[in-house]
């Protein structure tokens, strides 16, 4: 279990503004579950999403890297989770799965060239001797624009897409379970993404320059 304590190289749990981050954001309350809650709901809103923020270099997905941008896609979000429960004593890891996402824009999906989002990242925090998911991605006001709920947290029971929206349209399935790690697996996670998209990987990157929120309000 210390594995899913110390710091990593992207759940830098140990890093000054993610350590800051959270004493801010834990709570007055010292249970542990309280204290994840409180977190989720802090890096969800404080983290705006947006994809086009994918970037082949790997400090990107550090934690204190999407803190500090302000804006940044699952991975990261998910790693500043886990470290800021990390910092509170809370066992946390990683996840990653292929999903197939109906919740995305006609630009992105072309810049993609598919509607499967590879290595979609979430946390899994240990409370009360089991393990949880919790997916901090897409934030409320971005929800409000796919006209979807946004995810809660209760840490009781596992937070993850909803499949549908308010309307009942298909929003998103899970696709291929890659598991946990005790942090970001680099090889593993650069060299999928490469095998299903190598156009975002050869000589002439696609510019991905934009924003998923500023894509919905044009539209």
């Amino acid at each position: 279990m210390q594995q899913y304590l110390n710091p990593g190289p992207f759940i830098d749990s140990d890093h000054p503004a993610v350590i800051d981050f959270t004493e801010t954001h834990r709570g007055t309350d010292r249970d542990p579950l309280a204290q994840a809650v409180s977190l989720y709901y802090a890096v969800r809103e404080a983290v705006r999403y947006n994809p086009y923020t994918f970037s082949r270099d790997p400090v990107t997905l550090r934690g204190s890297y999407a803190l500090a941008a302000g804006e940044s896609y699952c991975v990261p979000k998910a790693t500043l989770l886990a470290g800021c429960a990390r910092h509170c004593g809370i066992p946390a890891r990683i996840g990653l799965a292929d999903v197939r996402n109906h919740l995305s824009t006609p630009r992105l999906l072309e810049l993609l060239r598919s509607d499967v989002f590879a290595m979609h990242g979430y946390t899994e925090l240990y409370l009360n001797d089991r393990w949880v998911k919790a997916t901090p991605a897409f934030n409320q006001g971005l929800c409000e624009l796919f006209d979807v709920a946004p995810l809660e947290f209760d840490g009781r029971h596992d937070s993850v897409f909803h499949p549908f929206n308010r309307q009942g349209a298909k929003l998103m399935e899970y696709v291929t379970d890659h598991g946990q790690f005790a942090d970001v697996p680099e090889a593993f996670f650069f060299e999928h993404l490469e095998k299903c998209y190598p156009h975002l990987f050869g000589a002439q990157v696609p510019c991905l320059l934009g924003d998923m929120q500023g894509d919905l309000s044009r539209a």
